[in-house]
């Protein structure tokens, strides 16, 4: 194939991607569900527990719960319900775009056990004697709403011999003696006298009965509107829980809140990536142009395959996306770093892009291993939120892999081959003056903007200040502790939003009208339109359902309400814990395999100086520490490491062309060039990615502020870990001696993994 053909491949290939892309990325995202974060809706776990005492929660029951839940959601009328059994005795239930929340909590926790008592609570005889299916909603002689159902001709589980004998009995009692009280869910402790007396009742209704009625037809009435009487006729046709249901941790989110959250996070999402773009081609020109080509590829494919595999989305991974893009743009940028390298040392264009694609290889399927092991991490032991993070990162991280190594080299090939871009150092990005004679073995300095620097020379001064910043972050730690959010102490946390600013003044006396007393009120949103109120208290479902009606009137939106028990906190916060020291074995593992277990142990030094700085900020800040914080480390322990292993595989590299290294000041200029080498790549990766988290703080939806914070403080000081203190503190520990017995580099080292 000619230079025509080539270039002229590019340009079809280029537009068949375009019109692929222009013409069915709206389709394909509109086809993938939101999560209750996006559109509204909420999460409830639920902790079955038998009905009688000594009975075992068993697989059959669990999976009875579920069909009796799902019948219940189907009287919702909810697209996609996720109920999910957990664990041996748990149940998750996640429906997303409920009008009625409060309605919904209800049907779903009720057991739906009919019981016919007197006035003295005295049972006559319960649900198990009504024909099955044949509750309907009707309407009384006065076109009241009422529900019709009909009784066995003969009771098998009462001492009572049919519905004719109960009445009968009733009927002769004096008046207003002679009632028959129909109860859902009767609890021990409840009472008919006591309840008679309040405005709405635990019982459904209390019919006066005359005379005996031997028709198997029994009136319910008392229902405040007909959709409560089909209610109450659906939830009985769909019969009672073969369980208990405890409820143990909720998320419930507004539909307004869901809407705003999507279109700001969408807005930001956008904003972010058109920087990357921008500075891509800024940067790198014409190999930038090709990065923007293969990254509107990657986030097409992410929609595709998200939409494939029935992919929930969410506002965590909206948020993963966007950071893929950043982290896509990093193996582009190896790999363009390289290219330059190669072209500056005065090598043809062919000659540096097969050199440049070949020496990244290795360097980009390690960071992306270690990425993908953080997020595998956060799969196993995150919410449902952050599970939806991590799966989308996980995809992320394959697809972006696919489309920077493969996609770019196969689009910049093309050019490269066709020989147009011989001789065109400036398309690159490349100043012709660099540009070194290879005949005369000119060497290449390392440089940015113009300037090199001799990090190894202040080594020392880097210690002291990480020294420094970890005790006074130690310090805020011990006497400040950490702001931390209901996931790990357990309580409730409730949203408001409102169409015109707020004040906490404001947002306590709306709770105070409530009889709540929040513990502290935060606002936030663009023009402070959002208080968050936190609570010591778990609220239970009667509260929720009053705090939603009151909020709905007052500001016209419903709140958000999360609650956790202390015994879930409990185990959100062991998670946590379990899911960093994982991940940080996962990694030491890889590490030491693929270079040695030096570089592996002060890898896991500089990650764990990235995360304690995060910890440190909150701690300053005061913000809210929460479950999608510990998602935002683990991210974090994934990007520094990426970061650390670039510098790492240089080092190794130099240190194999340099062969025996008989000195420490040979290993620390070896050291120093490698970091030179590496430091525009650490410089655009940081910067990038930056970019995108920046954009999700200043304009993304307030439920991810802090874990954007969380991102742009650990980008960058992971960037920091990775120059100043990981590749310093290897070369203090591997330098040890070294004057005395030099180490030969060219030959495999113990622990030091397969060569690349």
């Amino acid at each position: 194939m000619g230079r025509k053909g080539r270039i002229t491949a590019f340009f079809l290939i280029v537009i068949i991607l375009g019109a692929m892309i222009g013409t069915s990325t709206n389709s394909i995202a509109k086809g993938i569900p939101l999560g209750l974060d996006l559109q509204g809706g909420f999460e409830l776990l639920y902790e079955v527990e038998p009905q009688q005492e000594g009975q075992e929660v068993t697989d059959e029951m669990l999976d009875a719960v579920v069909s009796s839940l799902y019948e219940r959601v189907s009287i919702l009328g909810v697209n996609e319900p996720k109920i999910n059994i957990e664990g041996d005795d748990r149940i998750r239930v996640q429906l997303a775009g409920v009008e009625d929340q409060n309605e919904a909590r209800e049907i779903l926790s009720t057991t739906a056990k009919l019981s016919f008592r007197g006035v003295d609570d005295k049972l006559y005889f319960d649900g198990s004697e009504i024909v099955p299916g044949s509750a309907q909603q009707d309407f009384s002689q006065t076109n009241e709403p009422i529900v019709t159902l009909q009784v066995k001709n003969e009771f098998e589980n009462s001492e009572y011999e049919n519905f004719g004998e109960v009445t009968e009995i009733i009927s002769k009692k004096t008046p207003p003696n002679n009632r028959l009280v129909i109860w859902l869910d009767y609890k021990e402790g409840y009472s008919f006298e006591e309840e008679s007396t309040e405005e709405n009742p635990k019982y459904i209704s209390a019919p006066r009965v005359t005379k005996p009625i031997y028709s198997p037809n029994v009136q319910i009435d008392g229902m405040a509107s007909i959709e409560e009487a089909q209610n109450l006729a659906e939830l009985l046709n769909a019969g009672s829980l073969p369980a208990d249901l405890n409820e143990i941790y909720s998320v419930s989110v507004g539909a307004q809140f869901g809407e705003q959250a999507l279109n700001k996070t969408v807005y930001a999402s956008i904003l972010g990536v058109i920087l990357i773009f921008l500075y891509m081609i800024a940067y790198y020109r014409f190999p930038g142009i090709i990065a923007s080509i293969t990254l509107s590829a990657y986030i097409f494919l992410i929609l595709l395959v998200f939409n494939m595999i029935n992919g929930v989305l969410t506002l965590p991974g909206i948020a993963a996306l966007v950071l893929g893009v950043g982290m896509a743009v990093d193996a582009n940028i190896i790999t363009y770093e390289r290219i330059k390298e190669e072209l500056k040392a005065g090598k043809t264009t062919l000659s540096a892009f097969n050199a440049g694609n070949k020496r990244s290889f290795a360097t980009i399927l390690d960071a992306n291993v270690t990425t993908i092991l953080a997020a595998i991490v956060l799969f196993v032991f995150g919410t449902s939120s952050v599970k939806g993070f991590a799966t989308m990162l996980i995809i992320s991280i394959i697809l972006s892999f696919i489309t920077a190594v493969f996609l770019t080299r196969f689009l910049l090939g093309l050019w490269v081959k066709s020989k147009f871009l011989n001789k065109r150092p400036k398309w690159f990005g490349v100043n012709p003056k660099e540009v070194k004679d290879i005949t005369k073995g000119e060497e290449v300095e390392p440089h940015l903007f113009g300037k090199t620097f001799d990090f190894v020379k202040h080594r020392k001064k880097f210690f002291l200040i990480s020294i420094a910043l970890v005790l006074i972050g130690v310090i805020f730690l011990m006497f400040r502790g950490l702001n931390l959010g209901i996931d790990f102490v357990a309580g409730s946390r409730v949203e408001v939003l409102s169409d015109q600013p707020l004040t906490t003044e404001q947002v306590e006396e709306q709770f105070g009208e409530l009889g709540l007393d929040p513990k502290q009120v935060v606002l936030g949103g663009e023009n402070e339109d959002i208080g968050m109120a936190r609570f010591d208290q778990v609220l239970d479902q009667e509260k929720i359902a009053e705090v939603n009606e009151h909020f709905s009137e007052v500001y016209g939106s419903a709140p958000n309400v999360s609650t956790v028990t202390p015994k879930v906190g409990k185990e959100l916060a062991m998670n946590a814990i379990y899911a960093v020291l994982y991940a940080s074995i996962g990694i030491i593992i890889y590490v030491a395999f693929r270079f040695e277990m030096i570089f592996a142990i002060t890898a896991i030094i500089a990650l764990l100086h990235d995360a304690f700085f995060i910890l440190a900020l909150f701690s300053v800040f005061q913000f809210e520490f929460s479950i999608t914080i510990i998602a935002a480390i683990l991210t974090i322990v994934g990007y520094s490491i990426n970061d650390t292993i670039v510098t790492f595989d240089r080092i190794r590299e130099n240190l194999r062309m340099d062969k025996q290294v008989k000195s420490f000041k040979r290993l620390a200029d070896v050291v120093n060039k490698s970091l030179m080498q590496t430091l525009a790549r650490s410089f655009n990766t940081v910067i990038t990615v930056v970019f995108a988290a920046l954009m999700l703080f200043i304009f993304g939806a307030q439920a991810i502020t802090y874990f954007s914070f969380a991102l742009i403080v650990g980008l960058i000081a992971g960037t920091y870990s990775s120059l100043f203190l990981a590749a310093q503190l290897w070369l203090v520990w591997r330098g040890k001696n070294i004057d005395k017995k030099p180490v030969d580099f060219s030959k495999k080292q113990k622990n030091d993994g397969p060569q690349v």
